[in-house]
């Protein structure tokens, strides 16, 4: 297996960039500024969409997204590699329906 391949090397890589620039000591793991730049990150993979951006630019767009989710993370103490799992178990337990012309994927709560 490339070293690449294993959530623990991009762990380790994001806590390496953390420590780097010194994130839990000058604001860098601040949840609510974390929640600003994945604001932006998402704006940009929207830009790439709308404006017919290259599939290369979309890309680079997505791994700052997902660097950031990695670091958010680490910054707030939890296993992001556990969450996505439960969470991926519970999907495949919901039905989905057609809203709107499109397949929906949700628990579907009757309010």
């Amino acid at each position: 297996m490339n070293k690449h391949d294993s959530y623990e090397a991009m762990l380790k890589s994001v806590q390496e960039f953390h420590d780097k620039h010194d994130f839990s000591n000058t604001g860098g793991e601040d949840l609510p500024y974390r929640i600003a730049l994945m604001t932006e990150e998402l704006g940009e993979i929207s830009s790439c969409i709308t404006k017919g951006k290259s599939t290369e630019q979309l890309s680079e767009e997505c791994a700052d997204l997902f660097i950031l989710l990695i670091g958010t993370a680490i910054s707030a103490d939890f296993d992001l590699r556990d969450a996505f799992w439960k969470k991926m178990d519970a999907l495949m337990k919901r039905k989905s329906r057609m809203v709107n012309g499109r397949i929906r994927v949700s628990e579907f709560r009757n309010v």
